[in-house]
């Protein structure tokens, strides 16, 4: 009876420890690189990268009770999610399982940061990631604090980040100009502006596949700075600057995406 007691008391305290461990605002998901996730390197594409890590931070708002829909329909708000930098160490391969995990690590008031993670089955990571969003009226489009809404407040899990976002230090010039594009139905997303995946997938176009299958990005860093909306014509520019690719992409006058991608060296 001793015995069974002792371990009971074991048994209690190593839950007890294991449930303060894990912080009840990281939502993990494990996630299978699927034929649709990929390029033509087989590994998982960069503009995917951020679609999966989109998807996974949809579905831990979800669990938090603060995603697009409940904003839309009892708060009349919606989310803009203004920045995103990655880092990428590996980027996994076709039909690999993978373990994301995404996470609030602040509320500032107007703007919030979330930090996501792919890892392996090892526990690798394999890309981090921190994005900067926050909140517009659905009717005025004008900012709404975060803290009146069903947000967390407190208990934030350690981000993974520690540097801040850039300004990128470039002002392009039409020398510059790489491409025209026009906004078809197909690239427009639920509020009825350009998704932003959209975006990074015009900014790679400026790079050949064959470059794309020799050199391995090692960084990405995006700043949504404006909406385009179907049937504008977007203009594409980019500036190698020290091994730094910047891609700014713009609307008549307005810069609406500005990108900064950096590669290892050639494979």
């Amino acid at each position: 009876m001793k015995v069974i007691f002792f371990f009971s008391l074991f048994e209690k305290s190593y839950f007890a420890i294991i449930s303060v461990m894990k912080n009840e605002l990281i939502f993990e998901k494990e996630r299978y690189v699927s034929s649709a996730f990929i390029d033509s390197s087989l590994k998982l594409g960069i503009a995917q990268t951020v679609l999966m890590i989109q998807d996974n931070l949809t579905e831990c708002f979800n669990m938090l009770g603060c995603d697009g829909i409940v904003y839309r329909e009892k708060f009349n708000v919606f989310w803009v999610f203004t920045k995103m930098r990655l880092k990428f160490f590996r980027r996994p391969s076709w039909r690999e399982g993978i373990f994301a995990e995404t996470f609030p690590v602040d509320n500032q008031g107007f703007k919030a940061h979330v930090n996501s993670v792919l890892k392996d089955k090892a526990q690798n990571i394999l890309v981090c990631a921190n994005q900067e969003a926050c909140v517009l009226d659905l009717e005025k489009h004008r900012p709404v604090k975060i803290t009146n809404l069903p947000y967390p407040k407190e208990n934030f899990p350690e981000s993974v980040f520690s540097e801040n976002f850039e300004r990128f230090p470039v002002q392009i010039e039409e020398s510059d100009f790489k491409y025209e594009q026009k906004i078809y139905s197909q690239h427009i997303d639920m509020s009825y502006h350009m998704n932003n995946i959209e975006y990074i997938k015009l900014a790679l176009n400026i790079f050949s596949n064959d470059f794309l299958l020799h050199n391995e990005v090692s960084s990405l860093e995006v700043h949504f700075t404006g909406e385009s909306r179907e049937g504008e014509n977007l203009r594409v520019y980019s500036r190698n600057l020290d091994g730094s690719f910047f891609i700014f992409i713009k609307e008549s006058e307005r810069t609406v995406f500005e990108m900064k991608i950096e590669f290892q060296s050639a494979l």
